[in-house]
């Protein structure tokens, strides 16, 4: 009588992808964007690992620093709600998911 080996978990299942929280594409590869920059929550007191964050694609990521400093970002745009508020960030969103999630973005 033959054995049988148990049935294996690999390769594992494909995990879906997730939205950027700016433009709401779905991308294969998100990176952390903090709401107060770490250098700004710092000057505050408050520990790094407490500090708001939101899961952005890249060019969005790319977009808002090129944009906006961290001073500006920490007491200006605390949030994504008042991220879109701002008239550059509305447009841009409003371009970028017009785009591919698969094709590479240049931010000027």
């Amino acid at each position: 009588m033959a054995r049988r080996l148990p049935p294996t978990n690999w390769p594992p299942p494909p995990q879906p992808p997730e939205c950027c929280a700016l433009c709401g594409r779905e991308v294969p590869l998100l990176t952390e964007h903090h709401l107060v920059p770490r250098s700004q929550g710092r000057r505050r007191g408050v520990p790094v690992h407490d500090l708001p964050t939101v899961m952005l694609c890249g060019p969005c990521h790319k977009f808002l620093h090129r944009t906006f400093t961290n001073a500006e970002l920490a007491t200006d745009y605390p949030t994504v709600e008042a991220l879109l508020s701002h008239p550059e960030v509305e447009r841009f969103v409003r371009w970028v998911r017009t785009q591919p999630a698969t094709r590479g973005v240049r931010v000027r």
